[in-house]
């Protein structure tokens, strides 16, 4: 068998296990190791899958991992996203849009603490989704908002895609991480602007909510509805204490790693142990069971979590050792300088291919994937590693939200007891955002790079 015809085969495969929902890491795995097998033999193959999982895992700089999300996990059992979001709720309330802002802006702060998408965007679709219902936000508005928001949690630190970009690209954590703070925000304060315009533009016309059709009519007068329903708590007796919580762990993470006192990874403990104190401090009423509930919920929720990361790195690492051994990314880099176009314009259509590919590829196979195959080729061009991975994490996000994949949309679909079809159908006017964002990254690199480059090491 030739060369092109086993990576067509190792290909194939891949994608059909993916498509069939089998587990990212046994696909990875499985079609790698068929590739080994047709391209170097068995004795060959079966030394690389010996030797892969301990290559891949017994690395001391992914002890961060596990740290981050035991930080997050804390941070939801201490009731942390509760607190921002009503914090976030009764401030920004009095906006057009304003519950809506109040759930991009509690998406951001959690995801400041949480390091993870999926749990943003499962624990604000428990928290705001019946509000905006209540407050006359279509089904397809409030759940699609939720499901955009919480993709902030891939963008904002501690990221663990950010963390594991850095390991896969071997480029600083500590540089990954701050890079993700500006787009992060730009990327909340984009969504937020468009939900106040359309508000604002929907209450000129003076339409009124309950009678809407659109989108856009409805979200003119929720805040009017909500005003009208809601109680408004005194600010006084507003939980500030868990903004109080979102800077303190924020500071520690992001303001040990920014002024050189941590490492990453000692960063990302202390992280950890600050949640905890955290945890004990609001589960001290509930007594000595209450506290133990929430600390082994939040190890096992842990355990599971780092596992599936782990094997899926093991699973990618098998993949990646036969691109090396069939030269994919030496065959693409000599395919791209072949096509007679400048450095950005093969760069930009590279990246564009992930649209599709993530409307299809689940997010962590998406990164494991393009990775191997995008970053030698951006070092060939001059392009830096840390504005590449800023733009795979932005269309990894993309990939969060579209169909038929869009593991957000089904996460908020399951939490909320809405259909995923109802939260695919308000994605567009976020997806068209994202394309505006991803150009401005793209062509203003210095938006990304300005932090990473005062890092103190």
């Amino acid at each position: 068998m030739t060369l092109g015809a086993v990576i067509v085969v190792v290909l194939v495969l891949m994608l059909a296990l993916l498509l069939l929902r089998v587990p990212v890491a046994v696909s990875l795995g499985v079609a790698g190791a068929l590739g080994l097998l047709l391209l170097r033999g068995f004795n060959h193959t079966t030394l690389e899958l010996g030797a892969i999982p301990f290559s891949q895992t017994a690395t001391f700089s992914l002890t961060i991992i596990p740290m981050f999300i035991l930080m997050g996990m804390f941070a939801v059992r201490a009731h942390v996203a509760e607190y921002v979001f009503k914090i976030a709720d009764r401030v920004l309330g009095r906006f057009p849009g304003g519950l809506g802002i109040a759930t991009v802006a509690a998406s951001a702060g959690f995801s400041a603490v949480s390091g993870s998408s999926i749990g943003t965007a499962a624990t604000m679709a428990r928290l705001s989704v019946g509000e905006m219902r209540a407050a006359g936000y279509p089904a397809a508005m409030a759940t699609a908002l939720v499901a955009v928001a919480g993709t902030l949690g891939s963008m904002i630190p501690p990221s663990t895609f950010l963390v594991l970009y850095a390991i896969l690209a071997q480029v600083s954590v500590a540089e990954m991480l701050a890079a993700g703070i500006v787009p992060g925000i730009i990327s909340a304060i984009a969504y937020a602007l468009w939900i106040m315009f359309a508000g604002w533009r929907m209450q000129q016309k003076g339409h009124i909510v309950s009678d809407a059709t659109s989108v856009k009519d409805a979200l003119g007068q929720a805040t009017d509805i909500a005003t009208q329903h809601k109680e408004h708590t005194p600010l006084a007796k507003l939980p500030w204490r868990g903004l109080v919580y979102v800077v303190i762990l924020f500071a520690i993470v992001l303001g040990g790693m920014y002024s050189g006192i941590f490492t990453a990874t000692e960063s990302a403990a202390f992280g950890a142990i600050a949640a905890v104190l955290i945890l004990l401090f609001e589960l001290r009423k509930e007594g000595a069971k209450g506290i133990w509930d929430g600390i082994k919920g939040a190890l096992e929720s842990t355990a599971s979590t780092t596992a599936m990361v782990f094997f899926i790195v093991i699973g990618s690492g098998i993949l990646t050792a036969f691109f090396i051994a069939a030269r994919v990314p030496n065959m693409i880099t000599d395919a791209v300088l072949s096509w007679n176009m400048s450095p950005t314009m093969v760069m930009l259509i590279l990246l564009l291919s992930l649209v599709p590919l993530g409307m299809v590829l689940e997010s962590l196979s998406l990164l494991m994937i393009s990775v191997p195959l995008l970053l030698p080729v951006a070092l060939e061009f001059g392009f830096d590693p840390i504005w590449l991975g800023i733009l795979i994490v932005k269309f990894i996000e993309i990939g969060m939200v579209t169909p038929p994949v869009g593991i957000n949309a089904f996460v908020v679909a399951g939490t909320t007891g809405i259909r995923s079809e109802t939260v695919f159908r308000g994605i567009m006017p976020f997806f068209l955002i994202d394309l505006v964002l991803i150009g401005i990254f793209f062509f203003i690199p210095d938006i990304i790079l300005f932090l990473p480059s005062l890092v103190q090491h």
